[in-house]
């Protein structure tokens, strides 16, 4: 692994200037969130800049998937320096935390719906912290700025979509346990609709406090009091985070986790995040195929992918977690021998009977176990005048998280994403609970760069467990079909699940379910959702693209100062109850 770094860093040296008339490049799921990022971008903001403006908005106008209640993991190209830095926001779990947390009274661990709900399942939130830190690395503008699109949202107020009307459909039975989510989003005694106003002069006021007084004023004082006394006076699963939580809290620069596929280098973020080591065995376990030959239309080419997802999850339920707490074999599970051996376990003819983890170099014993982590999450990008990049997934978890409020914003859920059982077979599980750690998270942001070092692609997506699927099926849209990254976005998402493997509803792999079937594993049709948003170079520089399932968008800048947005070519029929 240490050569591939070397020798990305080393050809990472060479200049990356955006094209002529490409002067900038926002990416988001939500239209208010990309004109947050190139409102920043016009002013002659960095990707930083502009990334973390579209944080604080999605904290406001998609309040049940990401905001600053919850963490995240960001990475930033610097295109001048030729360093590619990561930041790790992942939400911690209180000092108090023990792994039995999720251990119901009968010894059996609790149901989702009784854990994740109330302050039981509330990590120490990050992307304050990240923000702050990516501020002080790479920002211009003023702190104070970066909340102006946010705050006006939040006080003037914003447009309920038809997205956010139907995720609180989803959660109408649960908030007459939370008077405070109901205060914002409910009119006349129901969940707002579609076309409602929504205006939150509370979250308003927190963020107005942090922009004056900077990240101090949430970790410290009258917000992280109100931060903590939403977790312990909980009505439902009261939990037992302390404002010295709080104030501890610190994010964490980490290497970047990198990996040769073809003639590119792929790279993204180390543990806790499982989203590189998973994506890189994935493609690592393609290499021997020829994906370009086979194309998008052939079964085997559906198939191959969906063998070798199996594979590498199997490692990753066996091995991944928070690798301050356990040993986690990152250059094992990528040592490219062990990928070969880990690829001939898949013929190509044939479905395999099971899919086992494997015993990579370097590896301790432990038991595989499984993790809870619901299809939800935000995921946007960011590219500058200078060609630096930021890409940002961000999350709170479960729709609106814990469903506790403090401030105007929702609280995350993420302790949830703990193994809930912490031993199997008489051992402890390397995603148990432990206070201070940082729960397991497939988030998945990705750059890619070419032969020439220069960064090309940057990507990422919401789904739980499945963004890992669907930044890999992306990748080899875009590095072996061809595709431009929206084509790329666009092609039928896959999964697997119950010993089946699952197809995208109402895509153009449901006609081959059949033939997908021949090779001898159980294929339906499912709802795959998704919520892809990423950045492209070519020959005309840097350009945005987003899901089709989603309304995300993205924005292009050019060097006249004209800004042209752009909406996925094909508009979902309805948005999707997968993802949030």
């Amino acid at each position: 692994m240490k050569r591939f770094l070397i020798a990305l860093f080393a050809l990472a040296l060479v200049p990356q200037n955006a094209s002529a008339n490409s002067v900038g490049v926002a990416s988001s799921a939500d239209p208010r969130v990309t004109e947050a990022g190139m409102e920043m971008l016009k002013q002659g903001g960095t990707a930083a800049d502009a990334a973390m403006a579209m944080m604080l908005a999605l904290t406001v106008v998609e309040p049940q998937s990401s905001g600053i209640g919850g963490g995240g993991f960001l990475m930033y190209q610097d295109a001048g320096k030729g360093i590619l830095s990561t930041i790790n926001g992942r939400e911690t779990a209180p000092a108090a935390a023990t792994p039995d947390r999720f251990v119901g009274p009968d010894g059996k661990p609790m149901p989702f719906l009784q854990a994740f709900q109330g302050g039981r399942s509330v990590g120490v939130p990050g992307n304050i912290a990240l923000m702050a830190e990516a501020h002080k690395k790479w920002g211009k503008l003023p702190w104070a700025t970066l909340f102006k699109p946010a705050i006006r949202l939040a006080q003037k107020g914003y447009v309920v979509n038809a997205t956010l009307e139907s995720r609180l459909k989803m959660v109408e039975r649960l908030w007459p346990n939370f008077d405070e989510a109901r205060s914002i989003y409910w009119v006349d005694g129901k969940p707002a609709v579609a076309g409602t106003t929504i205006r939150n002069p509370k979250l308003a006021a927190t963020l107005k406090l942090i922009a004056k007084k900077g990240p101090d004023a949430f970790y410290k004082g009258a917000i992280a009091k109100q931060i903590v006394d939403a977790v312990t006076t909980s009505k439902v699963g009261a939990g037992d985070m302390t404002l010295t939580d709080l104030e501890k809290y610190r994010v964490k620069e980490q290497a970047a986790v990198c990996a040769p596929y073809r003639v590119y280098v792929v790279c993204g973020m180390g543990p806790p995040s499982s989203g590189a080591t998973t994506v890189l065995q994935i493609l690592g376990s393609l290499q021997r195929f020829d994906m370009a030959a086979l194309g998008k239309d052939n079964p085997k080419s559906w198939f191959l992918l969906g063998q070798a997802m199996q594979l590498a999850y199997a490692d990753r339920e066996k091995y991944l977690g928070d690798s301050d707490f356990v040993e986690v074999p990152v250059k094992g599970l990528l040592d490219p021998e062990y990928l070969k051996q880990r690829s001939a376990l898949i013929d190509p003819d044939k479905a395999r009977a099971d899919y086992p983890a494997g015993t990579p170099p370097g590896a301790l014993p432990r038991t595989a176990a499984l993790s809870s982590e619901v299809a939800g999450t935000t995921h946007f990008a960011a590219v500058d005048a200078k060609g630096n990049v930021a890409n940002m997934t961000s999350t709170i978890e479960s729709v609106f998280g814990s469903q506790l409020v403090a401030g105007g914003f929702f609280l995350n859920n993420e302790l949830t994403d703990f193994t809930f059982a912490p031993e199997k077979d008489g051992a402890p599980v390397a995603n148990r609970v432990t206070g201070g750690k940082r729960p397991l998270s497939s988030m998945s942001p990705t750059v890619v760069f070419d032969r020439d070092g220069r960064a090309v692609l940057t990507l990422g997506s919401a789904g739980g467990k499945r963004i890992i699927m669907h930044v890999a099926k992306t990748l080899v849209g875009v590095l072996d079909f061809g595709l431009p990254l929206d084509q790329a976005i666009a092609l039928p998402n896959i999964y697997f699940g119950s010993g089946e493997l699952q197809v995208e509803a109402d895509s153009a792999l449901v006609p081959m379910v059949e033939t997908l079937s021949a090779y001898g594993q159980k294929v339906r049709a499912a709802d795959l959702g998704s919520k892809v948003n990423g950045a492209q170079w070519g020959a005309g520089g840097w350009t945005g693209a987003s899901d089709p399932r989603s309304e995300g968008t993205s924005a292009t800048l050019d060097d006249k100062g004209r800004v042209t947005v752009t909406a996925p070519k094909k508009a979902p029929a309805a948005p999707t109850a997968s993802v949030h």
